[in-house]
Parts: C-alpha cells; sequence; structure tokens
C-alpha cells in the first residue's frame, strides 16, 4: 500500500489548518495513497503550549474530526492527525492522534502518554497525559500501524508494545522542537526505534519554523528510504507487510528475547 507523510505548518488558526489538511490529502489521493499522515497538533498549533491549546479544545465528536471524517470519506483515504482533545475530567486538553478510514469512521485514538517535560519546556503544565498504557493500533491496506507523538519517541517500550501488537509500522506524529542537536536526534531515535522492532517508522513532524520538518521514513533495517526538508511539503512511499516479514526472518531479534513479550 502507498502511504504520504504529509508535513504541515500549523498555527492557531483551525480552519486555516483544516484547509492545510484537506489540500496534502487531495495530493495524496493523487499520488495513489491509501493513508495520509499529518504531525501532531495539526489541529491548532503554537510556539509554545499554553492556555489557549485548552480553549481550542474539541471532544473527538467535535467539528474538527467530523471535518476529518467528511473529507476521509469525500477523498477515499485514510487519515491520521493530532488534535488538541477536550477532556472529560481535567482542566487540561489531551494530545491525541485520530485515525480515521476511508469511509469516515473513526478507528483509532492515542493519548499522548510521555509529555514532553524537557529541555525547558512543561507540556504537562497545559496537557494531560493519556490514562492507558495499552499500545493503540490499526489496520489499513493489509498493513497494522502503531501509534505514537513526538516525545513518545525517545521511550523504546512504546515501540517495543507496538512491535508486540502486531504493528508493522509505527507512526511518530510530532512537533519536534528545533534546537542544537535536535534534528540528529530525531533521525537516530526513528532509525532506532525501526531496527530494534524491525519495522517501519514513519515520522512525521510539523514544518519550521515552529519545528525541525525533516519527516521521513527508516526502513526495517534502520535506512532512511526518504526525508523532507524543513518546508511544507509531502512524500508518498510503497510499503509492503512482506517487506517486514522478510526482516523479521532475516534478524529475528524479536523472537530471540530473553525477556517475554509485553502482551
Amino acid at each position: 500500500m502507498r502511504i504520504t507523510l504529509a508535513q504541515i505548518d500549523s498555527d492557531d488558526d483551525i480552519q486555516r489548518n483544516l484547509g492545510l489538511i484537506r489540500t496534502a490529502a487531495e495530493a495524496a489521493v493523487a499520488q495513489g495513497a491509501e493513508l495520509v499522515v499529518f504531525p501532531e497538533y495539526a489541529m491548532y498549533e503554537k510556539r509554545a503550549v499554553d492556555e489557549t491549546f485548552a480553549t481550542a479544545a474539541q471532544p473527538v465528536d467535535g467539528p474538527f474530526v467530523s471535518a476529518l471524517a467528511e473529507l476521509a470519506a469525500a477523498l477515499g483515504i485514510a487519515i491520521v492527525a493530532g488534535i488538541v482533545e477536550k477532556s472529560d475530567d481535567d482542566p487540561r486538553p489531551h494530545n491525541t492522534l485520530i485515525a480515521v478510514d476511508a469511509t469516515g469512521s473513526v478507528i483509532a485514538r492515542y493519548r499522548k502518554l510521555h509529555l514532553f517535560d524537557s529541555f525547558g519546556f512543561r507540556e504537562s503544565e497545559w496537557i494531560a497525559p493519556g490514562d492507558s498504557l495499552e499500545p493503540v493500533v490499526f489496520e489499513v491496506g493489509g498493513l497494522t500501524f502503531g501509534l505514537m507523538t513526538c516525545y513518545d519517541l525517545r521511550f523504546p517500550e512504546l515501540g517495543r508494545r507496538l512491535a508486540d501488537a502486531g504493528a508493522h509500522v509505527v507512526l511518530a506524529c510530532s512537533s519536534w522542537v528545533p534546537g542544537a542537536g535536535k534534528v540528529d536526534q530525531w533521525r537516530t531515535l526513528a532509525k532506532a526505534r525501526a531496527i530494534e522492532n524491525t519495522c517501519f517508522v514513519v515520522a512525521v513532524s510539523q514544518s519550521a519554523p515552529i519545528s525541525i520538518g525533516t519527516s521521513l521514513l527508516a526502513d526495517p533495517f534502520g535506512a532512511v528510504v526518504g526525508e523532507l526538508g524543513d518546508s511544507p511539503a509531502i512524500t508518498t512511499f510503497e510499503l509492503a507487510a512482506a517487506d517486514v516479514d522478510a526482516a523479521r526472518e532475516r534478524n529475528p531479534a524479536l523472537r530471540q528475547r530473553r525477556y517475554g513479550a509485553s502482551r
């Protein structure tokens, strides 16, 4: 199946961001993609998370996800995108990834577990962490996809649990903060999660200036198949479950673990 990485420059104008998503999704369909993946905070983004994220937050059945569902159904393509999800029991919203299939049905929701309280940032001041440790996976085009968000990429346990849950591809939707060494860390971590789990890693980030861009695909041996620059752009790749199966046969590390599987 074909998958499109859609690197956009979301801001605090939700309607503008929906327009960016529509344009990228239409281009993905033109390139034969069955799934288009957008970054973390595709719905609403700023240079730093603040109190306005709670004001902008919507429930999963709110207008933003409804618009994603309508777009997916109209174009016949599955969509993954980051939203700011209103919480029922916390004044802070969730940093959530939503997967919508080509019929417009919501097929997965992942609330970011590891909040970016690092490098001088305090995401948890404004965002509530996910409360479920269960790996979130879904299927499109004969492949199983697992979800993680940005800072999660630094925690190998989540990637391993997604692999154990059957993921052929890990989607790391991000708004990776710029800084010294951050692009190199981004590439290294994406490649490491691919190598250690013998799976594809699709790492999609917001573009500059808020984020680093550099959206990329790493194959099950950690080779970067393709990579974008720091400006808004899309790129499309062909993925097959057979490639993951072949990699795991050649490198059976997952079967050779002395520590048990996490599921």
